[in-house]
């Protein structure tokens, strides 16, 4: 099945998903199966038709034009494409594909550890304890948080992840609250409050999580004009993409304790995250696992594969976006 079937693999994937390579197709991986760079990527690339890529290395225009002319078809293992230019794609004529739905569950899981965990201090917590400067229970605790339970959730951009996460907050007794370009039909809202005017939100909510796209729209949504109408109190949490808050206005707002606390899976230029969030101890930083579990990451590069086939079977990839 795999011959003729010649597949750049530009990351390590999961085992399971190696196999399926394997026994399918024709993979040519980089060095120890490790990740690639640029200039890799457009040396191994030559005689290749498809390219299985992640968001580890931006497709720019420059990248694009610069692929092989024998490069047909781009899969990323990922929901977001704002690592690929698909103007410049459609212009080349490249087919690119993402791979939708199947990481919902898991994001919205780290969504809610984060919430939780910024809330209750557990990151400052852990730490004194493998520091060895815990001296027991007091009540008078150096570290003490705040309730989530009972508290107002704001969501921004109320997709499938932000709906995700709405079902999880409402077991802790959460009121959910919601901006974003649309008003979500009433079975969907399931009682969610929707802000139209942004200020209102902003200045309503106890907790922000970010599940809006990274788009030129998007970019620093969550910028200091914006944190300025949030309670001191409130807690920012984003899983969505780095890009879309201000990371100097987000240290800033953490640093001067007009904003209670953050959690971030996602950062601007990662892995180069803003030095200034490691000077803070109310920020939970992750380093973006919001998709990092055995199922989900399995799921999200079989249905890469799946695309991939269909190109090979000259047929139309089921999650085309370019």
């Amino acid at each position: 099945m795999s011959k003729n079937r010649n597949v750049l693999v530009t990351n390590r994937l999961p085992a399971a998903v190696e196999a399926r390579l394997d026994a399918e197709f024709s993979p040519k991986r980089g060095a120890n199966g490790g990740s690639m760079t640029r200039e890799e990527i457009l040396e191994g690339a030559k005689e290749t038709p498809c390219l299985l890529i992640s968001p580890a290395v931006r497709f720019d225009r420059e990248m694009i034009f610069a692929l092989p002319a024998s490069v047909k078809a781009v899969a990323t293992v990922s929901v977001g494409f704002d690592h690929i230019d698909l103007e410049a794609a459609r212009e080349r004529g490249l087919i690119v594909t993402n791979t939708p739905d199947v990481l919902t569950d898991s994001t919205a899981d780290i969504a809610l550890v984060l919430m939780l965990s910024a809330a209750r201090r557990t990151g400052e917590a852990e730490r004194q304890v493998r520091a060895g400067k815990w001296g027991g229970y007091t009540p008078a605790s150096s570290i003490m948080g705040i309730e989530v339970s009972g508290k107002k959730l704001g969501i921004y951009g109320m997709g499938r992840i932000g709906q995700a996460l709405a079902t999880r907050a409402r077991a802790l007794n959460m009121e959910i609250h919601y901006a974003g370009r649309r008003r979500l039909p009433p079975e969907q809202e399931q009682g969610a409050i929707y802000h139209p005017d942004l200020s209102g939100f902003l200045g309503e909510i106890d907790f922000l999580s970010l599940h809006c796209p990274s788009t030129a729209e998007t970019y620093h949504w969550l910028d200091a004009a914006k944190i300025a109408q949030m309670k001191p109190s409130a807690i920012v949490i984003n899983t969505a993409r780095g890009a879309v808050l201000d990371d100097a206005a987000l240290i800033a707002a953490l640093k001067e304790g007009r904003l209670y606390a953050a959690g971030l899976d996602v950062f601007e230029n990662e892995p180069n995250i803003n030095p200034g969030y490691l000077e803070l101890e109310n920020v939970v930083l992750l380093p973006h696992i919001g998709s990092a579990t055995t199922e989900t990451r399995n799921a999200v590069c079989f249905k890469a594969l799946d695309n991939l086939a269909a190109v090979f079977a000259g047929q139309e990839p089921p999650d085309r976006i370019a």
